[in-house]
């Protein structure tokens, strides 16, 4: 009768055949999977950028610099200028060429005063122009002097690669952003914790007392335009928008397991739009992991300071996190940049420079330095000792080197 031969006594040639026949079979059912795991995602929009809320790091970009119409997405910078230059009790009274402004409107009159509170939800939920160019009138006295606000605003951000002519949105062909660029604009504005409530408020009732109420009861129930809301788990926010030009527009925002991230998408097709948006955010949260690369308080180094009567430690002004797709994690380096002119004295906590951290030598985030105790300078009179003491150290160098190659002369002279 016929033995089975096992691995230990089975023919080498049969060994290695069964080897390479088992790793082709895993590599048919395993690398699918595998693949399957890290596939980009795929949208219909034209510009994409998908972005984590807490360190800017770019996950995912399509054509994320290209010049783009960006819609009633414009009224999310509208609004972040509002809550940093007026009050939320302001009274704002409605200019006639407010009420004239065309698409999206709740038909607000002329010299009706509203608080800038409930333009605010008008015009982030309902995506009300008329809300958008009371607001810009009140704290510019002009659209012009408005936009100029935006365009300031829009640089000291990061984004550098727009430009804006009007508080709404409405297409003009000078009025244009990126995809990578409203990111950070969404990033910036969701860091204000009233504009957070705003965007992610689904219904809201605003107060029109001055309204005239013989013409029809004006609009006061407000219903977010973003149905990113309901139909996305941990969705916060942020702004729709539309025109003729500009195709479907959003710039969306979802929260899990303390993670946040910002999906932009600029001119999709209106039955794709949240669909592209829930892929975006689905492929970030379920192919990265965020990991600590700097944590608050950490120290970094120890330096000395010029005229300081000591050294000093250098720490971390605040933790750093940095997304890894999964089984790729890369080596972050990091070096110290100090800023110029450093000198006693320090107070405790004055901030003194960067830790930057690269990855394949490109910058992906900075951390800010900071001393925590405070550095003494040198009493003048230590100075002046100091600089004396120094100057005559050299003085007695030089005399010393003077004297050495006298006598080297002259035993050379002796010796001839």
């Amino acid at each position: 009768m016929e033995l089975i031969q096992t691995g230990e006594n089975m023919p080498g040639k049969k060994r290695l055949f069964l080897f390479i026949c088992f790793s082709f079979i895993l590599d048919i059912f395993l690398f699918p999977l595998t693949a399957a795991a890290v596939k980009e995602p795929d949208t219909t929009a034209e510009a994409v950028v998908l972005m984590d809320a807490g360190n800017g790091q770019v996950l995912y970009q399509k054509n994320m610099s290209r010049h783009m119409f960006p819609a009633s997405t414009t009224k999310i910078l509208t609004a972040a200028i509002a809550l940093e230059k007026g009050n939320l009790s302001d009274k704002v009274t409605v200019m006639r060429e407010a009420c004239l402004v065309d698409g999206s409107r709740i038909g607000l009159q002329e010299g009706e005063k509203l608080t800038l509170e409930d333009l605010l939800y008008a015009l982030l939920m309902a995506s009300a122009n008329d809300a958008a160019e009371s607001i810009a009138v009140h704290l510019s006295g002009s659209i012009e002097d408005f936009a100029d606000l935006m365009n300031e605003k829009a640089k000291s951000i990061g984004a550098l690669d727009s430009n804006f002519t009007n508080p709404h949105g409405l297409t003009d062909p000078n009025h244009y952003t990126t995809a990578y660029d409203l990111a950070l604009i969404a990033r910036y504005a969701m860091q204000n914790p009233v504009f957070r409530k705003i965007v992610s408020t689904r219904i809201k009732k605003i107060s029109r007392p001055d309204a005239d109420r013989s013409i029809g009861p004006p609009q006061e129930d407000l219903w977010n335009h973003n149905r990113l809301l309901s139909r996305y788990q941990g969705a916060t926010g942020v702004k729709t928008g539309y025109t003729n030009e500009s195709g479907q527009c959003l710039a969306a925002a979802a929260e899990k397991n303390g993670r946040e991230l910002i999906a932009v998408l600029l001119n999709d097709q209106a039955g794709a739009l949240y669909v592209d948006a829930g892929v975006l955010l689905d492929y970030g949260f379920d192919n990265f992991v965020s990991d600590l690369v700097v944590r608050n308080m950490e120290k970094v180094t120890t330096i000395g300071v010029s005229r300081g009567v000591r050294k000093v430690d250098v720490y971390t002004g605040s933790s750093f996190y940095y997304n890894f797709q999964k089984g790729q994690k890369e080596q972050i380096e990091r070096s110290v940049e100090l800023y110029n002119g450093i000198k006693a004295p320090l107070a405790a906590g004055q901030e003194i420079g960067h830790l930057v951290l690269t990855s394949g030598r490109q910058e992906v985030g900075k951390v800010k330095l900071f001393v925590k105790e405070p550095v003494k300078s040198l009493p003048e009179k230590s100075v002046i000792i100091l600089i004396a003491s120094l100057l005559l150290t050299f003085a007695a160098r030089e005399v010393y080197c003077v004297a050495k190659r006298r006598k080297r002369r002259l035993g050379r002279r002796y010796r001839n």
